[in-house]
């Protein structure tokens, strides 16, 4: 079910007033809540909700064991399991065909050549999301960050239905805390709320749907055919698309969740700000960031014991990360190009403070500087991040010096100007944007109503015929 269409709206509200209705009586209230996830998870595919019960019931069954064991090798040996049988469910759906065709590849270049029986495994959506959330629950457990919840508390926070399929990744200790609480509807801020659903059906529905078609999809389906200027404003295309496309969708999710009395993590903070590819990811993705960082890199020894350890920890978890949102080595390709500009960066930073040198100064031009550098090799990543193939891959960058002075037809000054407010946006400063939504709610109802309605049928009129799936589905 995709929120920018009627079938989600009317979903939305039976569900946003029964829940409120039902919430001095929380038992109800998480029964209801949890029937209706279920139906949203379920109205892509019914027959993946056992799937997402079966996770619930494995995550929450380990997670009281692991509290209940007194031994730390018994825990440890617990915990173990716990973690193991979430990564083959999810290296089971995601990635056996890959590692099948790879390993058929390889042996195929050794002169080996063999046949075996291909099934097509069906991608769950949402898997990565609601396993990595899962899986922070146990360990936090583990951790005695947390205790354990009752069954269907736990199974409301992994199945809630706003951030169960693309997030934000929210902890255990982020949700579990908010359903013990008494909400008051005339306390949710829901002008707040209406900003970023609006907001982020303008990122989807407008800005990320129409460089999609208008220019991405046909640079990179025949990048052969295209001049240097068009792939060039492609890669640029691309670049807004996916940040417009996955940060347009949880704003909507924290919108919603919002006006259901509940708080979710910020997502997105200007990522084409970043003055560095550390910077960058503080802000891109933050919650996966963040997640990554506690989970994966802190428990590898993160930089904690020399500096070869410190850069092969940010590989793994990089690659990890590449892994993570695709079953493809151009992924894998993606994360290790992100690993190693951060090793790099870090590498720098080492040997300036070996030698007694300050930080260099931040000035202006610096700043400038420094963030059309990232800008550009983030970009160089989202060429791999969005090829279909290394051949692929390589047909675009070569495409972008080997075909200048062409003609250059996808390059509208639709195109042009989609693309600057994606990236121009992200420079309006956060100061700025919290007086425009205190403006918006010191509207009259009526008035927010009206500005509301007209936003909706800007989008409506903008964007192109029909709503492509958010492109982090597929991860």
């Amino acid at each position: 079910m995709l929120f920018p269409t009627v079938t989600f709206a009317l979903f939305f509200l039976v569900v946003l007033p029964t829940s409120w209705l039902l919430m001095p009586r929380p038992a109800r209230w998480r029964i209801f809540m949890l029937g209706a996830s279920y139906f949203f998870y379920g109205y892509w595919n019914w027959r993946f909700v056992g799937l997402l019960v079966a996770s619930t019931v494995w995550n929450q069954a380990f997670a009281v064991l692991i509290h209940r064991s007194g031994p730390e090798t018994a825990r440890r040996s617990l915990l173990g399991l716990a973690v193991a049988g979430n990564l083959a469910t999810l290296g089971y759906f995601k990635y056996s065909d890959f590692f099948v065709s790879s390993a058929q590849n390889l042996l195929e270049q050794l002169g080996i050549g063999i046949s075996p029986r291909i099934v097509t495994v069906t991608l769950p959506v949402g898997i990565s999301f609601f396993t990595f959330q899962a899986l922070s629950y146990v360990i936090d457990v583990f951790r005695r960050q947390i205790e354990p919840v009752g069954l269907v508390k736990f199974a409301v926070y992994l199945s809630f239905f706003p951030q169960l399929v693309a997030g934000p990744i929210v902890r255990a200790a982020e949700l579990l805390p908010q359903l013990r609480e008494r909400h008051d509807p005339r306390r949710v801020d829901a002008s707040r709320a209406f900003w970023l659903i609006a907001a982020g059906l303008f990122k989807k529905v407008v800005l990320a749907n129409f460089l999609a078609t208008a220019i991405v999809d046909r640079v990179f389906a025949t990048p052969g055919q295209r001049s240097s200027l068009e792939v060039l404003v492609g890669v640029y295309g691309y670049a807004v698309q996916i940040y417009a496309d996955f940060s347009g969708y949880t704003d909507i999710a924290i919108g919603l969740a919002l006006l259901m009395g509940f708080r979710f993590p910020q997502n997105f903070d200007g990522p084409y700000t970043a003055t560095s590819i550390q910077d960058f990811w503080r802000r891109w993705h933050m919650t996966l960031s963040r997640w990554l960082r506690d989970y994966l890199y802190v428990p590898l020894g993160g930089n904690r014991h020399g500096r070869g350890r410190t850069y092969r920890n940010l590989m793994i978890t990089m690659v990890l990360g590449g892994l993570w949102h695709g079953a493809a080595w151009t992924f894998v390709a993606w994360g290790a190009l992100h690993g190693g500009l951060q090793a790099f960066e870090h590498w720098r930073r080492e040997l300036r403070a070996a030698r007694g040198m300050p930080p260099p100064p931040d000035t202006p031009g610096r700043r400038a500087l420094r963030r059309l550098v990232t800008f550009h090799l983030v970009c160089l990543g989202w060429v791999f991040f969005r090829a279909e193939s290394f051949a692929n891959a390589r047909a675009v960058l070569g495409r972008l010096v080997s075909g200048w002075g062409e003609p250059s037809p996808a390059v509208t000054r639709s195109v042009l100007l989609a693309v600057l407010v994606g990236i121009g946006a992200q420079y309006v400063s956060g100061a700025t944007v919290e007086r425009a939504i205190a403006a918006f709610s010191r509207l009259r109802p009526v008035a927010q109503g009206v500005a509301l309605g007209f936003a909706l049928l800007l989008i409506d009129t903008l964007g192109p015929q029909g709503v492509a799936p958010f492109i982090y589905f597929q991860f």
